[in-house]
């Protein structure tokens, strides 16, 4: 199985539970694996034959970025969703970071993995 990752997408959202939350932006970081065959794009150098980090960095940025969520899990459940809906994906492993959501911490998170791994 081969993967392409990107880490530590970085976003500016709206993102928490509490009142003070929904009304200001806060970043998130996503670390995203993603199972891909790269034989065929390798072979040929066909960009359009690879699993584009460009073209989802680009969707997941925009899609979030006008967002209005409380939790982090539903924000790993949608882009997992988009990722195995929009780029067919067959795996994935997601990790969404909030960093400095607590004060004595450096960030929370969630990691979850969706699809069939290869």
């Amino acid at each position: 199985m081969d993967l392409v990752f990107i880490k530590q997408l970085t976003v500016e959202t709206t993102i928490g539970a509490y009142d003070w939350e929904k009304t200001i932006k806060q970043t998130l970081l996503l670390d995203i694996e993603m199972a891909w065959d790269n034989k065929a794009p390798a072979q040929d150098d066909d960009l359009h034959k690879a699993l584009d980090y460009a073209s989802v960095s680009q969707r997941l940025t925009s899609w979030l970025s006008d967002q209005k969520i409380e939790l982090i899990e539903t924000v790993a459940e949608r882009v997992a969703a988009i990722l195995l809906d929009e780029f067919s994906v067959s795996w994935l492993k997601l990790t969404v970071h909030k960093p400095d959501a607590v004060d004595n911490a450096s960030g929370v998170g969630v990691t979850i993995e969706r699809g069939v791994k290869g």
